[in-house]
């Protein structure tokens, strides 16, 4: 595919925004490891990679409206995207690491964790509005609306399978039986629901309130 085909004008101040934030989180890390001599806070990289895998999906989907004609595409594309959409909100929960004796400078760590975490859910947070697009373009805004609800909580669920279970996204392939069983051992525990409506509700404000401020934006610029 021609590279003008990814309609670089129409977003390029978004995507030269989205890589100066990414190379800021990137120098911040290298400033870290120069500091403190260790490379402990490095699986953030991998941790942001995953993260911006479903935004890699949907604006290739927007792009390209061939794959959008195909019979199966979208709906197998929908569920890699669903897959890997957890990682955005699960960097979150690197705050964790805080508490690792390998954490040394708190103050940078915390600054860090923030940036990469920040990082990660604007590229989920992109995502979904992309998809809520492409749903409401085949299906209307009332389906579309629901299934993005369903997916905030599904990723609070998927964070708990990620942080608590130390489940990947690629397990429902190397060990789906494992999972399986696990998912339906967890649902009798009330941490299970707790994380899942926390996190869950809490991506799908944020995702309500972006698309607010774009409705906003859209009206002043039609004055």
């Amino acid at each position: 595919m021609n590279f003008k085909n990814f309609q670089i004008a129409k977003h390029r101040s978004l995507y030269i925004n989205i890589a100066l934030s990414i190379c800021f989180a990137f120098l911040l890390l290298f400033l870290r490891i120069k500091i403190t001599g260790d490379s402990f806070y490095i699986f953030l990289v991998w941790n942001l990679f995953l993260a911006g895998i479903p935004f890699a999906i949907t604006q290739l989907f927007q792009v390209n409206k061939k794959l959008r004609s195909h019979r199966f595409t979208p709906a197998i594309a929908f569920c890699i995207w669903l897959l890997f959409l957890p990682n955005s909100p699960y960097i979150i929960t690197d705050l964790v690491h805080l508490q690792n004796e390998l954490s040394s400078m708190v103050w940078l760590d915390l600054f860090l964790v923030f940036v990469f975490a920040f990082n990660g859910l604007l590229l989920g947070l992109l995502s979904m509005l992309d998809m809520f697009a492409l749903i409401r373009e085949q299906y209307g805004k009332r389906i579309a609306t629901y299934t993005l609800f369903c997916v905030c909580l599904l990723c609070g669920y998927g964070i708990y399978l990620g942080r608590f279970l130390r489940f990947n996204s690629w397990d429902i392939t190397t060990k789906p039986l494992t999972l399986f069983t696990k998912i339906l051992q967890s649902f009798q525990e009330p941490k299970v629901w707790l994380i899942t409506f926390a996190f869950g509700g809490f991506l799908w404000i944020l995702f309500s309130i972006l698309q607010s401020v774009l409705k906003i934006k859209q009206a002043f610029l039609r004055r």
